[in-house]
């Protein structure tokens, strides 16, 4: 119904430019639009969480928010072609088998040649490896500055010495900003996966600190594997034996993996984009401007996340074959995760700021910023550009009931009405409405791009990236072995699901389209026009600077690259 109406107006149906409010000139669409409204309706898939849409399978959508091909995208079936074609089918079923040791984990890694990944393989045991993920790994947005060191963490100057280089205590190198810290507090009390009683898997909620040496890189200083300090919870440093050190970090690893699945990639990217993509369904008509400028970006989201409650993230699903938040912790971890969920922490620069990490003077090497915020630029820019042709005023902006409807649904279903989250009940004028926009485009590309598109870079090394421990976290130092590492990590069976997992995940749609690409030609006027290819001129400058850094780079950083940036979340 939307696609039949969205194809039969034209933008100029829509008077607001002229008059200050729009009209239907277009009986047929306006019914039509109607007509799909009343398909899409809000359902609460489990407390606490954001509403989605009310349907329990992908058949059950409307066909007009329906992949194409839903034999495309069925998760059991992508990930058993992903572990066929990785030669990894034979172990898939081999759970509660170790590994013999880290170099036997090769034998499901090496089929496929990748640069980040084979790197991440040689190089994962360093501390530079370890600290440079924090900045521009698939989870980048977790590690800030420390202004205070924490109570909680009573580590010491003595502790740390041997890793501080400029003969400052550590009391003075968190007022030089030199000091960051990374705490994965939300792990705190979620329930491991029981679901397979073969096996016991283990969670950790560890505080990781973090310094910036003479040279500008990020590395560990200090790490305690749970939330409350004590004799049992030592704090565990890069002077401890080698192997104490190393399970530390992969502990590290695992907890980062699974914030960064569930609540960086899951939570806010696609539950949010679904919030926006049906709230604007239901609310804006076909011939609105902001229907037409937004439909690219939440196009096949509601399906893929459909279809993810159909098969990936429900009770028995993928998920809880190979995670250790599966069975029902991942769930836990999003309730617990809304509250941190605001409307600021999706505004980039926003967020980057609120963690200390804006200095690129300070902070050299944070790609994941630099090229984040020039996407940001490059999407408002364009959204100034079409909201100034639709809106002459603010006044324009408070009487398009349609646009404030919209903006109510987010707040009120998707945000379920929570005064915390600053989310917008409303929008008082162009500049609000151009940054509302940005923040809905940008989350359903930029932002996905960059915490999904490297899963299989920096997770297909299975002790980088551990998706579940099989033995607790250690409450002693000086007696963790090699042996002892091998069994803690995921079984064989485990490591496979999990490495098809990364693999499928990783991949482009086929016919992707990408940021600026807008090939159903929804606006017809010559200054949108303009606007769409001043928009893609930009991407292109932003392509051609991200490329010219990446020469020569051992590790380049391409997810935010325009031409790598789907315009939606479809996967």
């Amino acid at each position: 119904c939307r696609g039949a109406a969205a194809t039969t107006s034209t933008s100029s149906d829509w008077q607001g430019s002229s008059v200050g409010r729009h009209c239907w000139a277009d009986p047929k669409a306006r019914h039509l639009t109607q007509f799909f409204f009343f398909l899409l309706s809000w359902t609460e898939w489990n407390p606490g969480f954001p509403l989605s849409i009310d349907a329990k399978c992908h058949k059950d959508l409307p066909r007009d928010i329906q992949f194409d091909s839903e034999k495309g995208v069925d998760f059991v079936l992508n990930y058993s072609k992903a572990m066929e074609n990785l030669f990894i089918n034979r172990f898939m079923h081999m759970f509660q088998s170790s590994w013999n040791d880290f170099a036997d984990f090769e034998k499901i890694f090496v089929k496929i040649s990748n640069t980040i990944s084979e790197r991440v393989m040689n190089h994962w045991q360093e501390d530079l490896m370890f600290g440079y993920q924090f900045l521009n790994g698939c989870n980048p947005v977790l590690i800030r500055r420390c202004t205070k060191l924490p109570e909680k963490l009573p580590v010491t100057t003595e502790m740390v010495e041997c890793s501080l280089e400029r003969q400052l205590t550590l009391e003075e190198e968190v007022e030089q900003g030199n000091i960051f810290i990374v705490d994965f507090e939300l792990l705190d009390g979620i329930d491991a996966n029981k679901t397979d009683p073969c096996t016991l898997q283990f969670l950790a909620a560890p505080i990781c600190l973090l310094y910036k040496n003479r040279a500008n890189k990020i590395v560990p200083i200090a790490i305690q594997l749970n939330q409350v300090p004590g004799e049992e919870n030592p704090i565990f440093l890069p002077s401890d034996a080698k192997y104490d050190w190393l399970l530390a970090k992969i502990w590290v690893r695992s907890s980062d993996f699974h914030v960064h699945q569930t609540i960086t990639h899951l939570l806010c990217t696609h539950l949010v984009s679904e919030v926006f993509g049906i709230a604007m369904y239901r609310q804006l008509p076909a011939v609105h401007p902001i229907f037409k400028l937004l439909v690219a970006h939440v196009r096949f989201t509601i399906a893929i996340n459909t279809k993810a409650r159909e098969q990936l993230i429900c009770e028995y699903g993928l998920f809880d074959k190979a995670n250790a938040t599966g069975g029902g912790g991942h769930v836990q971890m999003v309730q617990k995760a809304m509250r941190d969920l605001t409307y600021p922490s999706l505004c980039f620069p926003e967020a980057i700021k609120a963690r200390g990490m804006d200095s690129t003077e300070d902070i050299p090497y944070y790609f994941y910023r630099d090229d984040g915020l020039l996407v940001w630029e490059a999407i408002k820019t364009f959204t100034a550009d079409v909201v100034n042709i639709y809106y002459e005023s603010d006044q324009v902006v408070v009487e398009d009931q349609e646009l404030q409807d919209f903006v109510k649904d987010v707040y009120v279903y998707g945000m379920r009405g929570k005064k915390a989250s600053g989310f917008p009940k409303s929008l008082k004028s162009r500049e609000q409405l151009c940054e509302y926009l940005t923040v809905v485009i940008f989350t359903a590309s930029a932002q996905h791009a960059a915490v999904n598109f490297g899963q299989y870079d920096w997770c297909s090394w299975i002790p980088n990236a551990p998706p579940t421990m099989r033995a607790p976290p250690p409450t002693a130092k000086g007696i963790v072995t090699i042996e002892q590492i091998v069994d803690t990590l995921p079984d064989r069976g485990r490591s496979c699901w999990h490495l098809g997992a990364v693999w499928a995940l990783s991949q482009f749609q086929e016919n992707e389209l990408y940021l600026g690409m807008y090939p159903e030609e929804h606006f017809i006027e010559k200054p949108v026009k303009e606007a769409m290819a001043r928009f893609r001129k930009n991407l292109d400058a932003i392509v051609s600077v991200i490329a010219e850094r990446n020469k020569n780079k051992k590790l380049p950083y391409y997810y935010l690259s325009p031409d790598r940036i789907p315009n939606s979340v479809a996967i």
